[in-house]
Protein backbone atom coordinates (compact mmCIF):
# COMPACT_ATOMS: atom_id res chain seq x y z
CA UNK A 1 0.00 0.00 0.00
CA UNK A 2 1.17 3.52 -1.28
CA UNK A 3 0.04 7.27 -0.51
CA UNK A 4 2.04 10.21 -0.98
CA UNK A 5 2.59 10.53 2.68
CA UNK A 6 2.64 6.49 3.64
CA UNK A 7 4.42 3.69 2.49
CA UNK A 8 3.71 -0.13 3.51
CA UNK A 9 5.75 -3.04 2.58
CA UNK A 10 4.65 -6.80 3.49
CA UNK A 11 6.53 -9.66 3.15
CA UNK A 12 7.26 -12.58 4.63
CA UNK A 13 10.26 -13.54 7.20
CA UNK A 14 13.13 -15.72 5.70
CA UNK A 15 15.10 -18.38 6.89
CA UNK A 16 18.04 -16.40 5.99
CA UNK A 17 16.90 -13.68 8.16
CA UNK A 18 17.58 -15.56 11.39
CA UNK A 19 20.35 -14.86 13.28
CA UNK A 20 22.01 -17.18 15.22
CA UNK A 21 19.16 -18.63 17.12
CA UNK A 22 15.74 -19.21 16.15
CA UNK A 23 14.90 -14.81 15.88
CA UNK A 24 15.25 -12.88 13.14
CA UNK A 25 18.60 -10.92 13.49
CA UNK A 26 17.61 -7.18 14.58
CA UNK A 27 20.18 -6.29 12.41
CA UNK A 28 17.99 -7.54 9.50
CA UNK A 29 14.95 -5.56 10.91
CA UNK A 30 16.69 -2.19 10.66
CA UNK A 31 17.71 -2.98 7.12
CA UNK A 32 13.75 -3.69 6.53
CA UNK A 33 12.97 0.08 8.58
CA UNK A 34 15.61 1.78 6.39
CA UNK A 35 14.34 0.12 3.13
CA UNK A 36 10.99 1.01 3.57
CA UNK A 37 11.72 4.66 4.78
CA UNK A 38 14.40 5.39 1.77
CA UNK A 39 10.88 3.80 -0.58
CA UNK A 40 8.68 6.91 1.11
CA UNK A 41 11.22 9.98 0.55
CA UNK A 42 12.49 8.72 -2.55
CA UNK A 43 8.79 9.17 -3.66
CA UNK A 44 8.32 12.30 -1.50
CA UNK A 45 11.21 13.58 -3.24
CA UNK A 46 11.19 12.57 -6.35
CA UNK A 47 15.24 11.65 -6.44
CA UNK A 48 17.56 10.31 -4.83
CA UNK A 49 17.62 10.49 -0.91
CA UNK A 50 20.59 9.79 1.94
CA UNK A 51 19.77 8.24 5.31
CA UNK A 52 21.05 11.18 7.59
CA UNK A 53 19.96 10.43 11.21
CA UNK A 54 17.78 7.01 13.08
CA UNK A 55 16.57 7.86 16.37
CA UNK A 56 14.85 5.70 19.13
CA UNK A 57 14.79 2.79 17.85
CA UNK A 58 13.04 0.54 19.84
CA UNK A 59 12.54 -3.19 19.43
CA UNK A 60 9.55 -4.40 21.15
CA UNK A 61 8.89 -8.20 20.41
CA UNK A 62 10.94 -10.55 18.69
CA UNK A 63 10.78 -11.91 15.12
CA UNK A 64 10.23 -15.37 13.86
CA UNK A 65 11.12 -16.94 10.64
CA UNK A 66 7.97 -17.77 8.21
CA UNK A 67 5.84 -14.61 9.77
CA UNK A 68 3.90 -11.81 8.11
CA UNK A 69 6.01 -8.76 8.45
CA UNK A 70 4.21 -5.26 7.45
CA UNK A 71 6.78 -2.34 7.79
CA UNK A 72 4.99 1.35 7.09
CA UNK A 73 6.85 4.50 6.80
CA UNK A 74 4.93 7.60 7.25
CA UNK A 75 6.13 11.42 6.54
CA UNK A 76 5.70 13.18 9.48
CA UNK A 77 7.48 16.42 9.16
CA UNK A 78 9.63 18.23 6.19
CA UNK A 79 12.22 20.38 6.40
CA UNK A 80 13.67 22.51 3.54
CA UNK A 81 15.75 19.26 1.86
CA UNK A 82 14.68 17.05 4.79
CA UNK A 83 12.41 14.73 5.58
CA UNK A 84 10.97 13.18 9.25
CA UNK A 85 9.63 9.93 8.39
CA UNK A 86 7.69 7.27 11.49
CA UNK A 87 8.38 3.78 10.65
CA UNK A 88 6.74 1.12 12.23
CA UNK A 89 7.33 -2.84 12.00
CA UNK A 90 4.56 -5.74 13.18
CA UNK A 91 4.50 -9.53 12.51
CA UNK A 92 1.72 -12.33 12.68
CA UNK A 93 1.25 -15.30 11.92
CA UNK A 94 0.09 -15.44 8.15
CA UNK A 95 -2.95 -17.63 9.29
CA UNK A 96 -4.27 -15.45 11.50
CA UNK A 97 -2.87 -12.43 10.80
CA UNK A 98 -3.35 -11.59 14.27
CA UNK A 99 -0.28 -8.67 13.90
CA UNK A 100 2.15 -7.56 16.73
CA UNK A 101 3.94 -4.64 17.24
CA UNK A 102 8.08 -5.26 17.24
CA UNK A 103 9.57 -2.62 16.46
CA UNK A 104 9.52 1.37 15.87
CA UNK A 105 11.62 4.72 15.46
CA UNK A 106 12.37 7.85 13.23
CA UNK A 107 14.31 8.13 10.47
CA UNK A 108 15.57 11.20 9.05
CA UNK A 109 16.38 11.68 5.24
CA UNK A 110 17.52 14.23 3.15
CA UNK A 111 17.36 14.82 -0.61
CA UNK A 112 20.13 14.75 -2.62
CA UNK A 113 20.82 15.80 -6.20
CA UNK A 114 24.42 15.98 -7.80
CA UNK A 115 26.06 15.38 -4.71
CA UNK A 116 24.11 18.22 -2.27
CA UNK A 117 21.08 18.64 -0.24
CA UNK A 118 17.83 19.72 -2.65
CA UNK A 119 14.79 21.53 -1.75
CA UNK A 120 11.86 18.77 -1.26
CA UNK A 121 8.16 19.74 -1.15
CA UNK A 122 6.31 20.71 1.66
CA UNK A 123 3.90 19.08 3.48
CA UNK A 124 1.33 20.98 5.54
CA UNK A 125 -0.04 18.41 8.29
CA UNK A 126 -3.87 18.72 8.29
CA UNK A 127 -5.57 17.00 11.10
CA UNK A 128 -5.02 17.52 14.65
CA UNK A 129 -3.46 13.61 14.61
CA UNK A 130 -0.98 14.85 11.96
CA UNK A 131 -0.29 18.26 13.45
CA UNK A 132 0.58 16.55 16.66
CA UNK A 133 2.70 13.81 15.08
CA UNK A 134 4.70 16.58 13.45
CA UNK A 135 5.13 18.65 16.61
CA UNK A 136 6.42 15.40 18.01
CA UNK A 137 9.07 15.08 15.07
CA UNK A 138 9.77 18.89 15.80
CA UNK A 139 10.58 18.67 19.33
CA UNK A 140 12.82 15.62 18.80
CA UNK A 141 14.75 17.64 16.62
CA UNK A 142 15.99 19.54 19.63
CA UNK A 143 16.31 16.84 21.46
CA UNK A 144 18.66 15.05 18.83
CA UNK A 145 21.12 17.67 18.28
CA UNK A 146 21.32 17.42 22.44
CA UNK A 147 21.86 13.61 21.66
CA UNK A 148 24.52 14.23 18.97
CA UNK A 149 26.17 17.28 20.68
CA UNK A 150 26.18 15.09 23.44
CA UNK A 151 27.65 12.10 21.54
CA UNK A 152 30.28 13.84 19.87
CA UNK A 153 31.74 15.30 22.97
CA UNK A 154 32.91 12.52 24.16
CA UNK A 155 36.71 10.96 23.75
CA UNK A 156 37.60 7.28 22.56
CA UNK A 157 41.00 6.65 23.16
CA UNK A 158 43.49 3.76 24.46
CA UNK A 159 43.54 4.87 27.75
CA UNK A 160 40.02 3.79 27.75
CA UNK A 161 39.83 -0.10 29.42
CA UNK A 162 36.28 -0.74 28.67
CA UNK A 163 36.01 -4.07 26.97
CA UNK A 164 35.39 -3.82 23.03
CA UNK A 165 34.84 -5.62 19.32
CA UNK A 166 35.81 -4.32 16.26
CA UNK A 167 34.88 -5.77 13.29
CA UNK A 168 36.61 -5.13 9.85
CA UNK A 169 35.95 -6.28 5.89
CA UNK A 170 35.76 -5.03 2.88
CA UNK A 171 32.29 -3.06 1.82
CA UNK A 172 31.21 -5.50 -0.86
CA UNK A 173 29.17 -4.73 -4.26
CA UNK A 174 26.04 -6.81 -2.53
CA UNK A 175 26.01 -3.48 0.03
CA UNK A 176 25.54 -1.11 -2.44
CA UNK A 177 22.20 1.13 -2.63
CA UNK A 178 20.79 3.56 -5.60
CA UNK A 179 23.76 6.28 -5.03
CA UNK A 180 26.43 3.68 -5.23
CA UNK A 181 27.88 3.70 -1.50
CA UNK A 182 26.89 1.18 1.54
CA UNK A 183 23.11 1.37 2.08
CA UNK A 184 22.55 3.03 5.27
CA UNK A 185 20.18 0.34 6.56
CA UNK A 186 23.23 -2.63 6.03
CA UNK A 187 25.57 -0.03 7.99
CA UNK A 188 22.87 0.18 11.11
CA UNK A 189 23.12 -3.99 10.59
CA UNK A 190 26.79 -3.95 10.66
CA UNK A 191 26.58 -1.72 14.00
CA UNK A 192 23.69 -4.17 15.32
CA UNK A 193 26.66 -6.89 14.60
CA UNK A 194 29.28 -5.13 16.64
CA UNK A 195 27.28 -3.91 19.50
CA UNK A 196 25.88 -7.45 20.09
CA UNK A 197 29.07 -9.47 19.79
CA UNK A 198 30.54 -6.93 22.50
CA UNK A 199 27.85 -7.63 24.83
CA UNK A 200 27.86 -11.01 24.30
CA UNK A 201 31.41 -11.04 24.76
CA UNK A 202 31.15 -9.65 28.29
CA UNK A 203 27.91 -11.43 29.47
CA UNK A 204 28.59 -14.71 28.35
CA UNK A 205 25.17 -15.41 26.82
CA UNK A 206 23.24 -14.40 23.91
CA UNK A 207 22.40 -10.97 23.50
CA UNK A 208 19.55 -8.76 21.56
CA UNK A 209 19.48 -5.81 21.05
CA UNK A 210 16.49 -3.37 22.17
CA UNK A 211 17.17 -0.35 21.50
CA UNK A 212 19.48 2.32 19.37
CA UNK A 213 19.53 5.66 19.19
CA UNK A 214 21.61 8.68 17.69
CA UNK A 215 22.11 6.78 14.55
CA UNK A 216 24.39 9.84 13.00
CA UNK A 217 25.36 9.34 9.14
CA UNK A 218 28.24 11.68 8.68
CA UNK A 219 30.08 10.74 5.30
CA UNK A 220 28.99 7.54 3.05
CA UNK A 221 30.99 4.35 2.80
CA UNK A 222 32.48 3.44 -0.81
CA UNK A 223 32.15 0.20 -1.86
CA UNK A 224 35.79 -1.24 -2.08
CA UNK A 225 36.62 0.44 1.11
CA UNK A 226 37.79 -0.90 4.19
CA UNK A 227 35.09 -0.66 6.65
CA UNK A 228 36.16 -1.07 10.38
CA UNK A 229 33.11 -1.39 12.98
CA UNK A 230 34.46 -0.56 17.03
CA UNK A 231 32.31 -1.19 19.94
CA UNK A 232 32.85 -0.24 23.01
CA UNK A 233 31.10 -1.18 26.52
CA UNK A 234 30.27 2.17 28.57
CA UNK A 235 28.13 1.03 30.84
CA UNK A 236 26.09 -1.99 32.39
CA UNK A 237 22.41 -2.07 33.76
CA UNK A 238 20.50 -4.82 36.02
CA UNK A 239 20.07 -6.90 32.41
CA UNK A 240 21.71 -4.61 29.99
CA UNK A 241 24.62 -2.82 28.42
CA UNK A 242 24.98 0.45 26.79
CA UNK A 243 27.17 -0.32 24.07
CA UNK A 244 28.89 2.54 21.82
CA UNK A 245 30.12 2.09 18.21
CA UNK A 246 31.56 3.66 15.92
CA UNK A 247 31.90 3.19 12.25
CA UNK A 248 35.27 3.70 9.73
CA UNK A 249 35.91 3.26 6.17
CA UNK A 250 38.93 4.21 4.09
CA UNK A 251 40.51 3.19 0.75
CA UNK A 252 41.92 -0.15 1.09
CA UNK A 253 45.60 1.21 0.23
CA UNK A 254 45.82 3.18 3.64
CA UNK A 255 45.59 3.59 6.39
CA UNK A 256 43.82 6.46 7.07
CA UNK A 257 40.14 5.66 8.14
CA UNK A 258 37.12 8.48 8.19
CA UNK A 259 34.70 8.26 10.74
CA UNK A 260 30.97 7.57 9.05
CA UNK A 261 28.17 6.35 11.38
CA UNK A 262 28.60 6.64 15.12
CA UNK A 263 25.28 5.43 17.39
CA UNK A 264 24.85 4.20 20.85
CA UNK A 265 22.94 0.42 21.29
CA UNK A 266 21.27 -1.35 24.51
CA UNK A 267 21.46 -5.13 24.37
CA UNK A 268 20.12 -7.30 26.99
CA UNK A 269 21.30 -10.22 27.97
CA UNK A 270 19.06 -13.62 27.11
CA UNK A 271 18.82 -16.84 29.24
CA UNK A 272 18.30 -20.44 28.59
CA UNK A 273 14.68 -19.44 28.66
CA UNK A 274 15.61 -16.35 26.19
CA UNK A 275 14.12 -14.36 28.77
CA UNK A 276 16.33 -11.04 30.05
CA UNK A 277 18.99 -12.08 32.78
CA UNK A 278 21.48 -10.19 34.78
CA UNK A 279 24.76 -9.64 33.46
CA UNK A 280 28.09 -9.35 35.76
CA UNK A 281 28.48 -5.46 36.46
CA UNK A 282 31.21 -3.46 34.76
CA UNK A 283 33.44 -1.33 36.87
CA UNK A 284 34.99 1.19 35.22
CA UNK A 285 38.64 2.10 36.02
CA UNK A 286 40.19 4.99 34.01
CA UNK A 287 39.11 8.56 33.88
CA UNK A 288 37.70 8.01 30.16
CA UNK A 289 35.54 5.14 31.30
CA UNK A 290 33.97 6.91 34.17
CA UNK A 291 33.46 9.66 31.43
CA UNK A 292 31.95 7.21 29.05
CA UNK A 293 29.95 5.15 32.14
CA UNK A 294 28.13 8.69 33.07
CA UNK A 295 27.67 9.73 29.52
CA UNK A 296 25.25 6.73 29.12
CA UNK A 297 23.70 7.80 32.08
CA UNK A 298 22.90 11.04 30.40
CA UNK A 299 21.65 9.70 27.53
CA UNK A 300 19.01 8.01 29.59
CA UNK A 301 18.17 11.00 30.94
CA UNK A 302 18.04 12.56 27.41
CA UNK A 303 16.00 9.48 26.12
CA UNK A 304 13.47 10.16 28.63
CA UNK A 305 12.68 13.83 27.93
CA UNK A 306 11.64 12.31 24.55
CA UNK A 307 9.77 8.94 25.47
CA UNK A 308 6.50 8.70 23.88
CA UNK A 309 4.27 5.79 25.47
CA UNK A 310 1.78 4.06 23.51
CA UNK A 311 0.69 5.00 20.01
CA UNK A 312 0.14 8.58 19.32
CA UNK A 313 -3.15 9.61 18.78
CA UNK A 314 -4.73 12.84 18.79
CA UNK A 315 -4.88 15.55 21.35
CA UNK A 316 -8.36 16.41 22.68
Amino acid sequence: MTTPRQTVLRFLAAPTDVGTGTQVHTGRILEWIDKAAYALAAGWSGGYAVTAYVGNIRFSRPVVSGELIEVSARLVHTGSTSMHIQCDVRACDPVTLDYRHCAECLVVFIAVRDGAPTPVPPWTPASRLEVHESDEAVMRIGLRKDIERAMAEQTYSAAGTAPRSTLRFLAAPGDVNWGGNAHGGRIMSWIDDAANLCATRWSGTPCTSVYAGGVRFYHPVKIGHVVEVEARLLHTGHETMHVSVHVSSGEATSPERTLTTHCLTVCAALGPDGRPTPVPRWAPVSAEDHALDEHARHLIRLRGRGRVTGPVRAPP
